[in-house]
């Protein structure tokens, strides 16, 4: 017991990541904090253009599990995982498609669910890809899913007011979702996309902040194919830390963009893709991707609780395709026959995870 006790103290006062300690004050009267923890991993836009449905179609059934078999491993021992429904679950009958309005099959969500994947986000610029009709059907499919954490469409105005919150190891958590931009299709109902404002966030963190110990917020922001972020989202990001947000995860830039903190908030401004049919060229910018791992604990006592964002390390990967199968790979595993010069753009990529913040860990 001692020697948990002695850890739990070490990591409160020692951790070089963003920490707040629990008072020297509990430590000497003799409370001995408890403590809570849970491995989050995030992963970028899951963007399915028409090629990769078509190539998981085999004997009259959509089977994309070939997709992850280079990149499962790494999610094994996750207890949360997170992943932008970049295109939505619009429902068969009304006829898959790829860009510029995606319509995915079923399968690759059910697929993602099975990995383990069970923080999803919902807004973004493709919510709306397919009407009304399109997006009720995505509601109707998610809410199947019960113990999936979901945010940022509902079907319902009820749905989108009530903010749920998960817990998993003693540890409660929620997530919100909005987006900046629906390519300039609008909503018949206001509750069928979140579209970001700072009023809606402060009131939606309102809502949750004595019930969870962490907040996510997805913000799907920015300027695609920039590997930096623009002043809005630098200015959001701000703003999100200052009312309380302990991570925010971005994507829709399609590209990696940099990780930083503001205060305590960890602020990822874009992910990148986590799967993806684009490409021109010899610019692969847009197949390759962040997977990003963080551990949240909870340190309590009768009379404090402190929440830590501790032991971030990110993991490049790369979406291979030979036009007839994709696979979703980690840099650990490749080599210049599936990336030429993979060195090359994996030190770039180092580059632009730490421009902000040096010392992160990039594999």
């Amino acid at each position: 017991m001692k020697k948990i006790s002695l850890l739990i103290i070490c990591l409160l006062l020692c951790s070089c990541t963003k920490t707040i300690s629990v008072s020297k004050e509990s430590i000497i009267g003799g409370v001995v904090p408890t403590s809570s923890k849970l491995t989050l991993s995030m992963v970028g836009d899951a963007l399915i253009h028409s090629p990769i449905y078509k190539s998981a179609y085999k004997d009259g059934i959509y089977d994309f599990s070939d997709l992850f078999t280079e990149v499962k491993s790494e999610f094994e021992n996750s207890d949360l995982l997170y992943y932008n429904a970049e295109t939505i679950i619009g429902g068969k009958e009304l006829g898959y498609s790829g860009y510029p309005r995606f319509n995915t099959p079923k399968e690759f969500a059910e697929e993602m669910i099975s990995l383990g994947f069970n923080i999803i986000s919902r807004a973004n610029n493709h919510t709306l890809d397919k009407g009304e009709a399109g997006l009720l059907n995505a509601c109707n499919f998610w809410n199947k899913y019960p113990t999936v954490l979901t945010n940022g469409s509902a079907c319902t105005k009820d749905e989108r007011d009530i903010i749920k919150v998960h817990e998993k190891n003693g540890i409660r958590y929620s997530l919100l979702s909005y987006t900046t931009s629906t390519n300039g299709l609008r909503a018949k109902k206001d509750y069928y996309v979140n579209i970001y404002s700072d009023e809606q966030v402060y009131s939606d963190v309102l809502k949750v902040k004595d019930d969870a110990d962490v907040i996510i917020v997805a913000m799907h922001w920015g300027n695609e194919y920039k590997s930096l972020p623009n002043n809005e989202q630098k200015r959001i990001a701000a703003y999100l830390s200052s009312i309380g947000v302990n991570i925010v995860i971005g994507t829709h830039p399609h590209v990696i963009q940099p990780i930083e903190w503001i205060d305590d908030t960890l602020v990822i401004y874009s992910l990148g893709n986590f799967v993806s049919g684009q490409s021109y060229e010899n610019e692969y910018a847009r197949r390759i991707g962040l997977l990003a791992n963080v551990d949240i604990i909870k340190i309590e006592t009768e009379t404090e609780k402190k929440i830590i964002i501790d032991n971030l390390n990110t993991k490049l990967l790369y979406t291979y395709s030979n036009l007839k199968k994709y696979k979703i790979i980690p840099f650990s595993k490749i080599d210049n026959n599936i990336l030429y010069n993979y060195n090359i753009y994996k030190d770039k990529y180092k580059k632009v995870v730490s421009y902000y913040m040096s010392g992160i860990i990039v594999e």
